[in-house]
C-alpha cells in the first residue's frame, strides 16, 4: 500500500503591506529590466525561493556569478534581503547534509570535497 502523502506545510503568511511592497518591487524590476527575459524570470524565481529558503540555500543552488547577476537585476544583496535560513530551508537536502557536517562555509568553499560528501552521504542522510 503506498504511503499517504503528508499535507504540505503552510507558507508563513505575510501582511498586506509586505505583499504590496513585494509586488511593487517586482513590478519595478520588470519595468526597468533590459535584457533576456529568461534571466529576468530566473532572478524573480531566485527572489521568491530566497524569501522562503534563505540566502544559504541560494548559495548552494547558484554559483557566485549567477547570484551577482540576479542581485543586479533585482537591485538587492541576498545576504541583506533574506535571512540565512528561511522557514523552508530544511527542504534542501544539501543544506541538511551540510548542517550535519558542521561547517557551511567549508562545504561552500570546496574545503569539504565531493568525495568526502559521497562517502558520508548514507551516514549523513540517516
Amino acid at each position: 500500500m503506498p504511503k499517504a502523502k503528508k499535507p504540505p506545510r503552510p507558507v508563513p503568511p505575510i501582511d498586506v503591506n509586505e505583499a504590496h511592497a513585494l509586488v511593487m518591487r517586482l513590478n519595478e524590476t520588470i519595468a526597468r529590466f533590459e535584457g533576456q527575459f529568461p534571466e529576468l524570470e530566473s532572478a524573480i524565481g531566485m527572489y521568491m525561493i530566497g524569501r522562503l529558503m534563505g540566502w544559504k540555500v541560494l548559495v548552494l543552488i547558484h554559483n557566485k556569478r549567477t547570484i551577482r547577476k540576479y542581485e543586479e537585476i533585482l537591485g538587492i544583496d541576498v545576504r541583506e534581503e533574506f535571512p540565512p535560513e528561511g522557514p523552508f530551508a530544511d527542504k534542501s537536502i544539501a543544506m541538511e547534509l551540510i548542517k550535519k557536517l558542521g561547517s557551511f562555509w567549508k562545504a561552500v568553499s570546496g574545503e569539504v570535497k565531493d568525495d568526502e560528501l559521497k562517502e558520508r552521504r548514507k551516514e549523513l542522510a540517516l
